[in-house]
């Protein structure tokens, strides 16, 4: 029988890499996407070493806000059915407002790399779905649903409606498309050296379970969307965020 066939971007580090480690376990083979060469391999080999397949995380380098660069990502895949797509890539980019410029520019950064990318990956991979059963998962953020972040928050945000929308077109061909929104998940790249004690601490003490969310907590629950028992969840977004906003 053929394996499932999972592409995971931002998949070097943190919730990615656990998101492949995850689906790996599950027997799918994967490929990382990223633009960052040495991390994807790193990544890949560890994922490899720890599962026992020398072959089941093949990394992709590209930059998914740059159209040609798909061409990468279909002939890694190399026309065989893809299963899931998960839209992981992204992150909060810091700008410069104090012209009108540098706000367009801010805001176009963050866009491309939150939502455009998602967009380019699930568009050039959507011929090759399969169906029926594939599976299409936004990772989102708590910023999309209580604010905080500017463009970030905004771009998030997008990933929501439109995944309302290609899970209504994708419905019909037993397709879901659902979202993923983490809230404050430690261990991680998305801070840098931003972090305080005092900003962790702050965050804990927002959640219901008096923890920080870890990139296991956030793969779980794309393992369950990517499986055959969420074949009747979608158009959905799932709140991975230790109650620190509660389901609406």
């Amino acid at each position: 029988m053929e394996s499932r066939l999972a592409v995971v971007s931002g998949g070097g580090t943190g919730i990615g890499a656990a998101v492949a480690s995850a689906l790996v376990r599950d027997g799918y083979d994967v490929l990382v996407v990223g633009r960052r060469a040495d991390v994807l391999a790193a990544a890949a080999e560890r994922i490899n070493v720890d599962c026992g397949r020398s072959d089941a995380v093949v990394p992709v380098t590209a930059d998914l806000t740059e159209p040609e660069h798909l061409d990468r990502v279909l002939a890694a895949v190399g026309g065989r059915p893809v299963d899931a797509v998960v839209n992981n890539a992204g992150g909060y980019l810091a700008g410069e407002t104090d012209t009108l410029a540098g706000t367009a520019a801010y805001w176009r950064a963050n866009l491309d790399a939150n939502v455009l990318t998602a967009v380019l990956l699930t568009e050039a991979l959507r011929p090759l779905l399969r169906r029926p059963g594939g599976r299409v998962i936004m990772v989102s953020s708590i910023s999309a649903q209580r604010g905080g972040g500017g463009p970030y928050s905004a771009g998030k945000a997008a990933l929501h409606g439109w995944a309302y929308d290609l899970a209504a077109q994708l419905g019909p061909e037993q397709i879901t498309v659902n979202v993923v929104s983490p809230g404050y998940v430690a261990e991680t790249e998305f801070f840098g050296d931003r972090m305080t004690p005092e900003g962790h601490a702050k965050r804990v003490a927002a959640t219901l379970v008096g923890r920080a969310g870890l990139p296991d907590d956030i793969a779980e629950a794309v393992r369950y969307l990517a499986s055959p028992a969420a074949g009747y969840v979608t158009g959905q977004i799932l709140g991975v965020n230790g109650g620190s906003v509660l389901g609406r």
